[in-house]
């Protein structure tokens, strides 16, 4: 009996160090005073770059918004996936339903950190394990020209997630694993300056890996698979290989993919489909020296086979 009570005794006081350490190590972590120094006071001209770059309106308009109302960013878009339903909120100016009331610092913490101006953590659906590779200098850009766009009043409906999901806290032993502000693809030295812009755009403000590569079971991309094509977070369709393996543009030239970026073409004449026609849209708001750019990095990141189950032909 005294064996079992120092059994029980050592089970509690571990499990409750465990507690702890858990609660220390999953508590929200800002960005440090020397990052925030980089900020700088921001450009409108430059931020419009990074807006586009990141395809902001494709998730933060109204869905089916044209023309100019794709400037109103008041959310609304629902993500359905594994994990629940995520909706991106309101990013408008508008103080009380958007972040007209946030600071440069309180947007650098958002992108950078995944923390909240109240200090929550963001659910990582705000691809902040990309934003992370960003420029804080790219950030006060973007929030100036977040500033020339207008306000509009009305939540976003709230996320609809299960336990566990549905507590915050977990989500800082999920950034210990997966917040980095280093480069996915490594180049030696000496790589071409387009490559390097390239791998910026596309890890960083783009992030386009957070739908074309395939995810593990905790949701955070698997690495050994960058750019392979995965199954759709939401839905039942397949986000394309953008490597040159199988499956992939290995048959796209450079010109192809920027070609493609432009105007929505690929190679043999089809016309860009589904969710990339926003973000197509937004690739065509940018330079032709940003989208070749972009095109020759995609063209020197590593080949890998498709990264989804390839579809299954039906019985004849």
């Amino acid at each position: 009996m005294r064996l079992l009570k120092k059994f029980v005794g050592a089970a509690l006081v571990l499990g409750g160090a465990a507690a702890i350490a858990g609660w220390l190590l999953s508590a929200p972590v800002r960005v440090d005073a020397a990052t925030l120094a980089e900020l700088g006071p921001g450009d409108a001209a430059r931020g419009k770059r990074i807006f586009y770059a990141g395809g902001c309106t494709s998730c933060h308009a109204k869905p089916g918004s044209q023309g100019d109302a794709h400037l109103r960013l008041v959310g609304g878009l629902e993500l359905k996936t594994p994990f629940g339903s995520f909706v991106p909120p309101n990013i408008s100016q508008d103080t009380r339903d958007g972040i007209g009331a946030w600071s440069v610092e309180d947007l650098a913490n958002a992108m950078l950190k995944g923390v909240s101006p109240s200090g929550e953590h963001l659910y990582p659906a705000f691809p902040y394990a990309s934003y992370a590779r960003m420029k804080p200098a790219d950030i006060a850009d973007l929030y100036a020209f977040l500033k020339t766009l207008p306000a509009v009043a009305g939540k976003a409906p709230a996320n609809s997630l299960a336990f566990p999901f549905n507590v915050r806290r977990g989500l800082g032993l999920w950034k210990l694993l997966y917040l980095s502000d280093q480069p996915v693809v490594s180049f030696p030295d000496g790589t071409p300056d387009p490559v390097l812009t390239g791998r910026y755009l596309v890890e960083g403000p783009g992030h386009c890996g957070e739908c074309h590569t395939p995810r593990d079971l905790a949701g955070g991309t698997s690495k050994s698979q960058w750019l392979a094509g995965a199954a759709a977070a939401e839905g039942s369709g397949i986000v394309p290989n953008i490597t040159s393996g199988e499956g992939g543009i290995a048959d796209w030239s450079e010109a192809d993919v920027a070609n493609y970026l432009e105007t929505g073409f690929t190679p043999d004449f089809d016309t860009v489909g589904g969710a990339m026609v926003d973000l197509q849209r937004n690739m065509a708001v940018l330079t032709p020296e940003d989208r070749s750019a972009i095109a020759a990095y995609l063209k020197a990141v590593p080949p890998h086979p498709n990264g989804y189950p390839a579809r299954k032909k039906p019985a004849s």
